[in-house]
């Protein structure tokens, strides 16, 4: 059973408490969408300012909607395309302080005005991306991303 732990410590901390739970919750599991579906909601319950978070997985040359928590998204965005697109291309983390000036944005909430992608690469080969949204400007910092990408490397055991 899970049960909800108050975040009241330091950032760094509370980060490392997220990735303990993550693992404890996904312990014995290997089915991916059972894992990336429990990964967004503990994702969704932990972080602060954000209005989208979850998964698009790379299918058919492309990222398609995976499990997620927010309101209903883009379901097809192509390689290169979007904060999505350009971090699976170039697997690298893409942290935009203003969705408003990346070229390309794709506006699947127009309540989002800072984004995080993190790619997720098993084994050499990319799975998808995690994708959070914030309805504020700059809300990612580094910490939060050195955290984030911390989390799908805990996530990348488990699926």
């Amino acid at each position: 059973m899970f049960h909800v732990e108050k975040y009241s410590g330091k950032q760094e901390d509370n980060y490392k408490m997220l990735i303990k739970q993550l693992r404890a919750l996904l312990e014995g599991e290997n089915d991916q969408i059972a894992n990336l579906s429990n990964a967004s909601a503990l994702l969704n319950q932990f972080l602060q300012e954000t209005n989208w978070v979850g998964f698009y997985l790379y299918k058919e040359d492309q990222l398609i909607l995976g499990p997620f928590q927010g309101l209903p998204a883009c379901v097809r965005i192509p390689m290169g395309k979007g904060v999505c697109g350009t971090a699976a291309l170039n697997q690298r983390t893409e942290r935009i302080a203003d969705v408003h000036s990346f070229p390309g944005h794709i506006a699947c909430d127009a309540a989002s005005q800072s984004e995080i992608v993190i790619p997720i690469i098993k084994e050499g080969r990319l799975i998808g991306v995690l994708d959070i949204d914030s309805p504020i400007q700059n809300r990612f910092n580094e910490m939060d991303q050195e955290y984030l990408e911390k989390f799908v490397q805990a996530l990348v055991d488990y699926i």
